[in-house]
């Protein structure tokens, strides 16, 4: 269980692209951002939050955004199209992350039919000015203001709105391999690569991330500042620290971490079902998916882990 399946060296280390965790609706929560960060994550992302409800409702807020001493750097990501939403949300998360993201590239219905996520990709000059508002309202360089994109079947419009981005003061760009039609394919690395060549701010890749060597080839093949992970992490928060499938240690860091960040119990089971799965056998899954409470779950995780 311990395994790692791929360690780079010493020098290899010291020239690593940075590591973040993805905004994922429902998983990027304080408890997983928690542990991820042990596992050699350096930034975390929120799940994506719809900005006019952040900004009108206290109850959104409150259960959207929990932090605490340690959870840095921390970038939050927004949905909105409104550049002063934009900009108002921002500047009611200056005190407590490190920037603000905003979601370009959900490709989801709902998300869509709003005007947010993917649907803004063919609106270059709409983000551009939403940096720009954003940028205005915090003047503050060590705070971020950043896109999440997806790429473009024209690849050359891609380019033309990052580089309208940076020359509207975009602190990085984060680009997913994949345009807003595609699910499991490859991603583009090319598209990724001409990207990171065309402008000058920091790129992020994302996409596909299963494994620690995959994201040094991907950095490698591309020239990224950073690599993002989202299914991967899920499946085994320890991938970034070279680790084949989720260590025991993780695991019983996740149990002590969701019950000091009060981890709803259902999303507490979801996270394990996920992290457990290649190491369960399918009698065993069923067993720990029927499980109902956290006494039970945690019953089982301790006979579990007393066997390894």
């Amino acid at each position: 269980m311990e395994s790692r399946d791929f360690w780079p060296s010493k020098n290899e280390i010291n020239k690593r692209p940075k590591f973040y965790l993805a905004p994922m609706v429902r998983y990027s929560k304080l408890a997983f951002r928690q542990l991820v960060r042990l596992y050699n994550v350096d930034v975390c992302y929120t799940p994506m939050i719809y900005a006019k409800n952040f900004i009108e409702s206290e109850k959104c807020r409150n259960s959207e955004l929990s932090v605490c001493e340690g959870d840095s750097p921390l970038i939050v990501q927004f949905a909105t199209d409104d550049p002063f939403v934009l900009a108002e949300a921002a500047e009611m998360v200056y005190s407590c992350s490190s920037g603000v993201d905003l979601n370009c590239g959900c490709p989801k219905h709902d998300v869509r039919s709003k005007g947010f996520g993917s649907a803004l990709l063919s609106k270059p000059e709409l983000l551009a000015d939403m940096v720009r508002q954003t940028r205005a309202r915090i003047s503050d360089e060590n705070f971020s203001v950043s896109l999440k994109i997806r790429v473009n079947k024209e690849i050359e419009k891609t380019v033309d709105l990052c580089r309208k981005a940076e020359s509207a003061g975009v602190t990085h760009l984060t680009v997913h391999g994949r345009t807003p039609s595609q699910h499991a394919e490859p991603i583009d690395i090319e598209a990724i690569r001409l990207v990171k060549s065309s402008v000058k701010v920091p790129i992020i890749a994302n996409g596909g991330i299963t494994n620690l060597q995959e994201a040094m080839n991907l950095a490698e093949k591309t020239g990224v500042d950073g690599i993002m992970a989202a299914n991967g992490l899920l499946d085994n928060p320890a991938l970034f620290a070279g680790y084949e499938y989720t260590p025991s240690d993780c695991v019983e860091s996740f149990m002590r971490l969701s019950r000091e960040h009060g981890l709803d119990w259902l999303l507490y089971h979801q996270h394990l079902q996920y992290m457990l799965r290649p190491l369960l056998s399918a009698q065993q899954r069923r067993i720990f998916n029927e499980l109902n409470g956290r006494l039970a779950v945690d019953g089982f995780l301790n006979n579990l882990l007393a066997d390894y």
